[in-house]
């Protein structure tokens, strides 16, 4: 069930570290106005997130005009892997905006070039060609686009089904909330096509069974063979939880997918850029899918996505058709390249593994403390989730999440609201160049948050 903030200011506690302050109300009363115009304004459907103004933000900090300042545990939403209002982004974005040149739909431009050439440098064999886009949504609904598009051009229109997983979530448009897991999400499309299928995740704990037989399994009942389908998608950890599927599995159905030409993508929109504690998440598995979908941490900023993938896939539209107004923007591939070379030349990667490192081994100790409330810890590198459960049980526990996250950010600590089966689960997506004391800081007040809160229960 959808939650709402208060937009009525608190009294709470007053917070004075190097690294955090809390100095009015929360919501700040000087934020109210801008907060209430915002309601009138916009669809109730944004009104979903804790009712921080943001004014500005620098590295792992958030501020607000009255004084106040969080450590971010959320990246905007996993954008911020480099930081945010890095300089060297900045700089990036005023020369390009300085040129002139602020956009030029698909005509050619050097600093696309530059973008894409860097992009295909990094990227392993044969992920080989990059279609730049806007949003992650747009990348997936790419993706479905050219599975579907070679395997019907090479095995008829009968090989055309898309599957996808339980709980997955791959953005808001028809296409990517079709390859979705979340039925609620798709209660207003009413007419599905049926050629988009689910099957459990792997995840271990609200999908026990993780072997791929259990995959094969799961489509046989549905009715589904691999000579009837076109593609499996799925995100390289589960957005909702962080939880990634076993090696073995993913190895499995890398082999699988190749003996029936199936093509394989890996989102890594929210999983790319070193938030994982490896530079491609789909490098925790040992494998390279045929598709690469990729967004958020890209740019660290400006709204840039891009679909990488094999060639013979890639080339499989003609020229003029398959392209997007804003591909490419010029200062959206200045702040990407940008944004690039943060995560490269300070190693964000090998700091994101370390400390997250770090983190997955304090949750594991609150999840002791706490077993009846807390089912679940998974994750990798710097991103994190925690599934909260009713007591002594496996049904989602919701308000417990969403209490957690309203007293994380009274005492300094900002998170989005809590996501997953049954809105349940609380994300922890720190930027990449988050420091150990400031980590170490924002988990002790996580600690102090549940203990608060479950003490009163």
């Amino acid at each position: 069930m959808a939650r709402t903030y208060s937009s009525t200011p608190q009294d709470v506690q007053k917070v004075d570290t190097k690294l955090r302050k809390i100095v009015t109300s929360i919501p700040a009363p000087g934020s109210i106005a801008t907060i209430e115009r915002l309601r009138e304004n916009e669809p109730i459907a944004m009104q979903g997130q804790p009712p921080v103004v943001w004014d500005h933000a620098e590295g792992f900090q958030v501020y607000d005009k009255w004084g106040n300042c969080w450590i971010d545990w959320s990246s905007g939403v996993l954008i911020t892997n480099a930081g945010h209002g890095r300089k060297e982004i900045v700089d990036a974005i005023v020369r390009q905006a300085q040129s002139k040149l602020l956009t030029n739909y698909c005509f050619p431009s050097e600093i696309r070039a530059e973008l894409t050439q860097r992009l295909i440098d990094l990227l392993p064999h044969p992920l080989k060609k990059v279609f730049l886009l806007t949003t992650g949504s747009e990348t997936v609904e790419c993706a479905i686009k050219l599975s579907r598009a070679h395997a019907t051009k090479f095995h008829g229109r009968e090989k055309n089904i898309i599957v996808s997983f339980e709980k997955a979530f791959h953005g808001r448009t028809m296409g990517s909330q079709q390859a979705g897991g979340i039925p609620a999400l798709k209660e207003w499309i009413v007419n599905l096509d049926p050629g988009f299928v689910q099957v459990p995740f792997p995840d271990g704990f609200r999908t026990p069974d993780t072997s791929f037989e259990f995959f094969l399994d799961s489509l046989k009942k549905q009715g589904v063979g691999p000579e009837r389908i076109a593609g499996v998608i799925l995100e390289t950890y589960q957005g909702g939880s962080a939880s990634f599927a076993p090696a073995e599995y993913m190895q499995k159905m890398r082999a699988w997918t190749q003996e029936h030409d199936i093509v394989l993508t890996c989102d890594e929109v929210q999983a790319g850029f070193g938030r994982t504690g490896k530079l491609w998440g789909f490098e925790h598995y040992g494998i390279v899918p045929d598709l690469t979908t990729w967004g958020k941490g890209v740019s660290s900023s400006l709204p840039l996505a891009f679909v990488a993938g094999r060639p013979d896939l890639m080339d499989l539209f003609p020229p003029g058709s398959m392209t997007s107004t804003h591909t490419g923007n010029p200062v959206c591939c200045a702040a990407a390249l940008a944004s690039i070379d943060l995560v490269l030349k300070e190693d964000l990667t090998g700091n994101s593994a370390r400390l997250g490192a770090l983190l997955l081994e304090k949750l594991k100790e609150l999840q002791k403390t706490y077993p009846e409330r807390i089912g679940c810890v998974d994750g990798k590198g710097l991103v994190a989730g925690i599934a909260c459960v009713q007591p002594g049980g496996l049904e989602p526990d919701g308000d417990l999440a969403f209490a957690v996250i309203n007293a994380m950010m009274e005492k300094g600590v900002l998170l989005f609201s809590p996501v997953g089966f049954g809105g349940a689960t609380i994300k922890i997506c720190p930027p990449l160049c988050i420091t150990e004391e400031a980590l170490r800081e924002s988990i002790a007040v996580l600690f102090d948050c549940f203990a608060e809160i479950l003490v009163k229960q």
